[in-house]
């Protein structure tokens, strides 16, 4: 009788379980296949006035690739998955990956001071307390953008070299007491990949494959492309010089990539790449800094109004939003570049376009925004204020 009693039991628990995975089966979102990006970036192309564009989507396991436009003005050439990309800004969060692994692994901390991976007898400027490594990975340090314009037909992102910019620092005087106020800052992020050589001993580039681009296997991502990769790099209708080695610069904005590897980093990031495939920690991407606590922002609202600033990284909306995206912009040498991510419906995109003869005057990042989102099946982010929506973004700075 106790046995009968069991067996029902179990019967019934069983059946319970049955109807709860059907009911989730059936309340779960009917999502758009990753290939219904296709017409959305055809549409996206034609308003952007670009000369080429590329788009990797990613969702859980799935890739869709896409190329439109010319790999350059007049070659009647489709852009493809091992067309070479430059990343512009996107590099600083390949930046920020390697500041996290040194972190969690106890090499440096967050709160560590620039001054302690500074060269001998160089004295890093303060405004009431250090610069810190997190304020440099949040642009809260004080410092400026730039250092200054790099010299005339210098090739793209080889200026300001490593001494060159160690000297020109002891000279500031900080914008703002750091941890305060957010203002966009590409010689932050060299300093920041300097100190993460400083501390390993180890050049940076070669630190970068070690920890990161090796492990994932992204072969083709690199501040040292060859003859043959150069002569596949996307170029738009503007001449931007030669295809040249970036090292210096390797921190904010130098390294070059391909679709086929951006799929890959897009799988990190996403934590999706299936077993035995490195992920990233998710504290990489979260949010160190609220804009609300600081007395400002500059240059933090290409892509939409920031609600967290990460290491490297922008957050728009609430993180209980399913619309939430974190995001990373990039600009220069003729390029627009973006990485967006949705993670409550483990979607990911980036995006690479060059220069058109006309501007369109299209925020690419918003558009992409809009991609992103209809491909996760959620609805857009809110219209942005009109100083987002008529804002022209200028080409030629990396961002």
């Amino acid at each position: 009788m106790r046995i009968t009693k069991l067996c029902t039991l179990f019967s019934f628990l069983f059946v319970l379980l049955l109807m709860s995975a059907f009911a989730q089966a059936q309340n779960a979102p009917s999502l758009p296949g990753v290939q219904s990006a296709d017409a959305l970036a055809a549409n996206l192309f034609l308003q952007s006035g670009a000369t080429g564009m590329v788009l990797v989507v990613v969702r859980e396991n799935q890739v869709f690739y896409g190329g439109y436009g010319e790999t350059a003005p007049n070659s009647h050439q489709l852009p493809t998955q091992d067309s070479v990309l430059r990343l512009c800004s996107l590099t600083k969060i390949f930046t920020t990956d390697v500041l996290m692994k040194l972190a969690l692994d106890k090499t440096v901390r967050l709160a560590d001071p620039l001054q302690r991976f500074a060269p001998p007898h160089t004295v890093v400027p303060k405004r009431t307390r250090p610069i810190t490594l997190a304020d440099l990975a949040t642009h809260t340090s004080g410092l400026p953008r730039e250092l200054g314009n790099a010299p005339r037909y210098s090739p793209h992102f080889t200026f300001p070299d490593y001494r060159m910019r160690w000297r020109w620092l002891p000279t500031q005087r900080l914008h703002s007491t750091p941890g305060t106020a957010a203002l966009y800052s590409n010689i932050a992020f060299d300093f920041l990949s300097d100190a993460l050589q400083s501390a390993t001993h180890k050049q940076y580039a070669a630190l970068l494959a070690e920890r990161t681009l090796n492990p994932l296997h992204m072969r083709n991502t690199t501040f040292f492309p060859s003859p043959a990769q150069c002569n596949h790099l996307l170029m738009g209708v503007s001449d931007e010089g030669p295809c040249a080695t970036t090292e210096a610069t390797a921190g904010s904005s130098g390294l070059y990539s391909t679709a086929t590897d951006m799929a890959i980093w897009l799988q990190y990031l996403l934590r999706t790449g299936g077993p035995g495939t490195p992920a990233q920690s998710p504290v990489a991407q979260d949010v160190y800094i609220l804009p609300s606590k600081l007395a400002n922002q500059k240059g933090l609202d290409h892509a939409g109004e920031p609600t967290g600033i990460g290491l490297g990284w922008i957050h728009i909306l609430p993180a209980d939003n399913p619309s939430h995206i974190v995001e990373k912009t990039g600009g220069g040498a003729g390029y627009e570049t973006y990485i967006a991510i949705n993670h409550s419906r483990r979607t990911a995109i980036f995006l690479a376009a060059t220069n058109g003869s006309v501007d369109t005057h299209l925020n690419l990042f918003n558009a992409a925004n809009k991609l992103l989102l209809a491909v996760a099946g959620l609805p857009p982010l809110p219209t942005p204020p009109p100083k987002l929506a008529v804002r022209r973004q200028h080409r030629h700075h990396h961002r």
